[in-house]
């Protein structure tokens, strides 16, 4: 234990010397935390979402924006012309809707596709819009017994309707306990397991390759290490390495994001150490079997960004088909994601991430056996 643990410290050791490892360590991970936050938030709370869509308002009366304000009421995102891109669904109300309005003529609101967009919020976004046609048509019927047919003159009086406090009111939230991840939600986990896992095995497998390169392994051969010992010493190097930079992230991301990573810290703590050891043993299980440091190098990264891809730490994977959250269970960056949003996202405990541990302890354990039985000096 005692040799398991000097090789360790001295790895990491080696490591902080270098004062370009605390960019890749710690810079580089908070800029991305911030940049992909920023660009992952969507409107409205994450149990509670805001779908965009596009309004046309071809009515030049007053009643047609009247409509427009209560769609907005009614938590949906109203886009302009110049976003149209951007919205789920749209919403075009006809040039005569004021004057069909106030001379009691039917009027039709169309609501159509956007191009690009999908089907996931069509179902909310049209229920949004009636809910608001049914306050807009009550306000009517609400001024015409008080003020008879000049209330439809008079898009001020109107909007003074709707802007009265209901006495009754409905209040509608989506049931159970799967929102969305938005935002710095989203972006905290993401960068967190994209560069522990990139790190890992970066540092694990450069490092372990250029010292069999060097001869620092065939060295070793003379002292009392045992196979197993070398190996278990260079995962707990990069397992602390894996840990120093969770840490300065977690903290980060609940001082500075308010991402509320310590609600539950013991789940948290063993998500990190077992997802941290995966990419730890991960990273000395391709150093095991390969040899020429460049070559690791380039091989780490595009593991770790197509893993990090696969696993929803670009996006959340549950906003994507059944066949992409599938395909993240294959790979241990989709798991560490479904802990992580297991106790910050959806509020879980550590029973309720408990499968999620067990895999990640699996993949650590299947990596750790195989560098142990592919290392050679």
């Amino acid at each position: 234990m005692k040799r398991i643990l000097l090789l360790g410290h001295h790895d990491i050791r080696l490591f902080l010397r270098q004062k370009v490892s605390f960019v890749w360590l710690l810079g580089v991970p908070l800029l991305f935390s911030f940049f992909m936050g920023f660009a992952n938030r969507g409107p409205g709370s994450p149990r509670n979402p805001a779908p965009s869509v596009l309004i046309e308002n071809l009515d030049e009366g007053g009643l047609g924006a009247l409509l427009v304000r209560g769609i907005e009421a009614q938590g949906l995102n109203a886009l302009g012309a110049e976003r149209a891109r951007e919205a789920e669904r749209g919403i075009r109300i006809p040039a005569s809707f004021t004057a069909s309005v106030q001379r009691r003529a039917p009027v039709k609101v169309d609501f159509f596709k956007t191009e690009g967009s999908g089907d996931p919020a069509a179902a909310m976004i049209e229920a949004r819009l009636f809910r608001a046609l049914v306050a807009f048509n009550s306000a009517l019927a609400e001024g015409a017994i008080e003020g008879g047919d000049s209330i439809l003159a008079n898009p001020a009086a109107l909007g003074a309707i709707l802007d009265r406090p209901r006495p009754v009111r409905l209040e509608t939230r989506f049931a159970g306990r799967k929102p969305v991840p938005v935002g710095f939600n989203q972006s905290l986990p993401g960068v967190l397991v994209m560069f522990l896992m990139m790190n890992g095995l970066i540092f694990g497998g450069a490092a372990l390759a250029g010292e069999r390169q060097s001869g620092v392994l065939r060295r070793l051969v003379v002292h009392p290490i045992q196979s197993h010992e070398l190996v278990l010493g260079k995962i707990y190097g990069r397992f602390l390495l894996a840990g120093l930079q969770a840490l300065v992230l977690l903290l980060v991301g609940r001082f500075a994001l308010g991402v509320p990573v310590f609600d539950q810290p013991a789940g948290m703590l063993l998500v990190v150490v077992s997802y941290g050891w995966t990419c730890a043993a991960g990273g000395v299980l391709i150093g095991a079997s390969a040899t020429n440091p460049d070559k690791v190098i380039g091989l780490c990264i595009l593991c770790s960004l197509l893993m990090a891809a696969i696993g929803g730490c670009w996006w959340p994977v549950e906003i994507g088909p059944a066949w992409m959250r599938t395909l993240a269970l294959t790979v241990p960056t989709g798991w560490g994601m479904a802990a992580l949003h297991g106790l910050i996202t959806f509020g879980g405990s550590v029973a309720e991430i408990g499968f999620e541990l067990l895999m990640l302890t699996l993949f650590g354990a299947a990596a750790t056996v195989g560098a142990w039985r592919l290392l050679r000096y």
